[in-house]
């Protein structure tokens, strides 16, 4: 399959303004971020070309207290007048803010926008501003005063959906926007515990799947009763054990009775064993591979890690097929070219390291149309791909540093590890599917809450929905 966009695939909506005439006094908006100590160093490199990184310690409060407080606030402002109120086209003509409290690294900034006044003969709007810390203390406040766009704009979204739910409501906006698409029938492996099978009543009830639940049929019964869930209407396939089920989910799936599979209370290997059997017809040219798709307060953008749950240690071959799976992801989700950073412990390539080897030689294959519909880059160490301000520091001139979309990691245990200290450390919330089958399978994890199995499901619609038209 290639990797190109189609029109017949589904795609996030795009970014739309609200024109001056559909802007009312009472309107308001509000965005929530965490300022953190590379948000400074970015600032204070590309703003004051100053190195943070050589900084006497004496002199870094005064850095975070001329950044923080005027420029990083106020950018969070005006961010919010170009994104969402009134959005893209508007034109910002003045502003009069206060820092009444200084903001420190690790500081949560609560930001709220409100419409004031209209003025009908110039076309301008003036909003108020005020932005707490999670202490309640005041860090900005006053007005801003715009030009509001006279005529109705959409963009395309230039990243992947905000699937965590904060105060901008990505979740809400995801499913809203996944919803019109339709249910698919999706197979639910051996749901026999409560949160498995839960999980499968909820993705059903938020609009999403029409869930068929492959287990046996008086271990299902017996675990609804204890956690008192509903299974009347529910389609189930009788089966004798989590092998069984397995079996008869991958058949279900290989013959086009469901269009997605989701993990239930069984291992991985075993779902994934039965997948992969010949007799399921379910495999394609393409090796399977685990994304999660991650969100951070900590970075910019939403991004994919890969692979993190399926291949052990990937060999070149088998990695050339991770990329195009995830490269395959961020275009179903709105990415119609990614950036995807190839990860290394280091920059510079070392016979060795075995990982910057493969790096280089995945760039080599994008270059030569090996690899396609995606900007490729490595090997870039972990800081210099998520963080420009790393990379022009080491002297690294690149289109992917600090920008990508797509992380690559050299093995799966660094790439488990990786995502689940962002999730348990950095306050991300992620959703997580497998590709290079020939439907999506959903692979949930126990500890995962509610938000991250109800995405992990919209995922999978919106890859079975582009299967529909793009076959794998």
């Amino acid at each position: 399959m290639t990797n190109t966009t189609s029109a017949a695939s589904p795609a996030l909506p795009p970014l739309r303004n609200r024109t001056f005439d559909e802007i009312a006094v009472g309107d308001e908006v509000s965005l929530e971020r965490t300022l953190t100590g590379e948000d400074l160093a970015w600032l204070a490199l590309h703003f004051g070309g100053i190195d943070p990184t050589r900084l006497d310690a004496a002199w870094r409060p005064s850095l975070a207290g001329t950044f923080a407080n005027a420029l990083w606030s106020g950018a969070l402002a005006v961010a919010a007048l170009g994104t969402r109120l009134p959005g893209p086209g508007t034109v910002c003509l003045e502003q009069r803010l206060r820092f009444p409290t200084p903001l420190a690294p690790g500081d949560r900034l609560q930001l709220h926008l409100e419409v004031t006044s209209r003025d009908e003969a110039r076309r301008q709007v003036t909003l108020a501003c005020r932005g707490s810390k999670a202490d309640g203390s005041v860090a900005i406040e006053g007005e801003l005063v715009v030009a509001a766009p006279a005529q109705s704009i959409a963009l395309d979204p230039a990243c992947l959906s905000d699937l965590k739910t904060d105060a901008g409501g990505g979740l809400e906006r995801l499913l809203a926007h996944v919803r019109p698409l339709g249910r698919i029938r999706m197979a639910v492996v051996h749901p026999c515990n409560a949160l498995s099978l839960s999980a499968a009543l909820e993705a059903r009830d938020a609009g999403l799947i029409e869930p068929v639940l492959v287990a046996p049929r008086a271990k299902l019964e017996a675990v609804a009763a204890e956690a008192g869930l509903d299974l009347s209407g529910l389609a189930i396939e009788d089966v004798p054990h989590s092998h069984a089920a397995a079996e008869r989910a991958a058949a279900l799936a290989g013959r086009g009775e469901v269009e997605a599979l989701m993990k239930g209370s069984l291992h991985t290997d075993e779902l994934m064993s039965a997948v992969l059997a010949p007799q399921a017809n379910l495999r394609t040219k393409r090796r399977v591979s685990h994304c999660f798709v991650m969100q951070t307060p900590a970075y910019p953008r939403p991004f994919i890690i890969t692979d993190a749950a399926i291949n052990i240690a990937p060999d070149l071959e088998q990695k050339a097929d991770i990329v195009r799976n995830a490269i395959e992801l961020a275009q179903t989700i709105g990415v119609e070219r990614p950036n995807v950073a190839i990860l290394a412990a280091v920059e510079t390539v070392s016979p060795s390291m075995p990982a910057t080897l493969d790096a280089a030689a995945l760039c080599k294959m994008a270059e030569r149309g090996q690899i396609t519909g995606a900007v490729l880059d490595g090997p870039l160490a972990f800081d210099n791909a998520v963080s420009a301000a790393a990379a022009q520091i080491k002297g690294i001139a690149s289109p992917v540093a600090g920008r990508a979309d797509i992380l690559v990691v050299p093995d799966l245990e660094s790439g488990n590890m990786l995502a689940k200290q962002l999730e348990y450390l950095g306050q991300a919330a992620s959703a997580g599917i497998v590709l290079g089958a020939r439907v999506p399978i959903v692979l949930t994890s126990r500890a995962d809450p509610r938000d991250s199995r109800i995405a992990s499901c919209a995922l999978a619609v919106l890859l079975a929905h582009r299967y529909r038209n793009l076959p794998p």
